[in-house]
């Protein structure tokens, strides 16, 4: 069976590691060829281009852009509509906003039997203004009609394409993202690397994994900060990532009284994620637009309680006063005494991540996540199989 993934992008982000750890995983079972589509990757966000193209299934469409520019969405879909006249693979495996929307209307025009979305996220919502919002919930229900299933990483994916008219509820299967757990499980916090961050032994490290970026919550932490360390003076804040507005944080962090408690690490391979994780005594997700971000379940991992606020899936990982703490979006001071009870309280925090450790290492294995998709894949094949077999009949 051939197998085509597609993707927009391959930034350093949860969703491209979801993907390539597929293809790559896939790519060991002995009844599958599996390539990887993307178009170009640019900017300060990192690449993950290079781990794929090691394995020669890598192949690069330059007119598959994130942005929306009629001339090169139409290039894009040209191209990748003889693409997969070319390959013709059984199956196309869609990621990401812009390829899933051309990826699945050019596979359906090249006659693919089987496509499939993975949502990683939401591509409309509230988070965009009224236009862009119904251009984007139109489109997705263009390329929905086409599909012949999605995976979503999260229920409450599941939930909110469904409440938008897209598909049926047979349609959907939820499949974790699941990544690499070894390092987490077993990562102690290196004295060296926390020195050149700049980290005491005494700090109270309150991690947070992000593009710097709008909607991923770091002007609620800014908010949150001068309380925050007016209640523990000891507390530094480990901003991990890149983006657009890392000169604008770096400026922010710079002010009384924040000066001195924010440490930028920058853009770090997702190799050295665990590590980062070690150094932390708790994590903070404040993302206003996520499936399921992996930052939560690698944290866990890694024993370290989180603190999110309640959005998209964050809640099926972040279990309240299981896990960690789950609050609204945007409360600030829910975010600050929650994060006070954390840092008064190391076996509260001990418990948290120790189950948390526990919950995550059952279901977000990269083996599971791998073979999850291929039985899926498996089950759709004979599906079709089935239905072709009745027709002929």
């Amino acid at each position: 069976m051939r197998v085509t993934h597609v993707i927009t992008r391959l930034i350093v982000g949860g969703a491209q590691e979801n993907t390539i750890d597929s293809v790559l995983g896939l790519r060991r079972k002995p009844d599958l060829e599996v390539d990887l589509v993307s178009g170009p990757t640019t900017g300060a966000e990192g690449s993950l281009e290079e781990i794929v193209r090691r394995e020669g299934c890598l192949t690069l469409v330059p007119g598959l852009i994130r942005a929306v520019r009629p001339w090169s969405d139409a290039l894009g879909y040209l191209r990748l509509t003889r693409l997969f006249r070319e390959r013709r693979p059984d199956i196309v495996h869609t990621h990401s906003g812009k390829a899933g929307i051309l990826g699945r209307l050019a596979a359906r025009r090249a006659g693919v039997p089987i496509l499939i979305h993975g949502i990683h996220g939401p591509s409309f919502g509230p988070f965009q203004g009224p236009l862009a919002n119904a251009v984007f919930t139109s489109a997705e229900r263009t390329a929905g009609r086409v599909t012949t299933h999605f995976v979503s990483v999260a229920d409450a994916m599941t939930r909110q394409y469904l409440a938008a008219g897209i598909g049926r509820p047979e349609q959907y299967t939820r499949i974790f993202s699941g990544f690499n757990l070894t390092p987490f499980l077993t990562a102690r916090r290196d004295p060296a690397l926390a020195a050149r961050l700049g980290l005491g032994p005494d700090d109270f490290v309150v991690g947070k994994i992000a593009r710097l970026f709008e909607l991923k919550g770091h002007d609620d932490l800014f908010t949150a900060a001068p309380e925050l360390i007016r209640r523990i003076p000891n507390i530094r804040f480990l901003l991990v990532g890149d983006g657009p507005w890392r000169q604008r944080f770096e400026a922010m962090a710079s002010a009384p009284p924040l000066r001195g408690h924010f440490v930028f690490s920058g853009l770090v391979p997702p190799s050295a994620v665990a590590e980062h994780v070690a150094l932390m005594d708790c994590l903070v997700h404040l993302s206003r637009r996520e499936g399921l971000p992996r930052a939560l379940p690698q944290a866990l991992a890694g024993g370290r309680p989180v603190v999110a606020f309640d959005c998209d899936g964050a809640g099926e990982v972040c279990r309240d006063d299981e896990t960690g703490f789950l609050i609204a979006p945007g409360d600030t001071a829910g975010l600050v005494d929650r994060l006070a009870r954390l840092a008064e309280d190391p076996g509260l925090r001990s418990r948290l991540g120790e189950t948390g450790r526990s919950w995550v290492s059952e279901r977000f294995s990269v083996e599971r996540l791998v073979n999850d998709q291929h039985a899926l894949y498996l089950r759709l094949a004979a599906d079709r199989a089935r239905r072709a077999g009745a027709t002929a009949s």
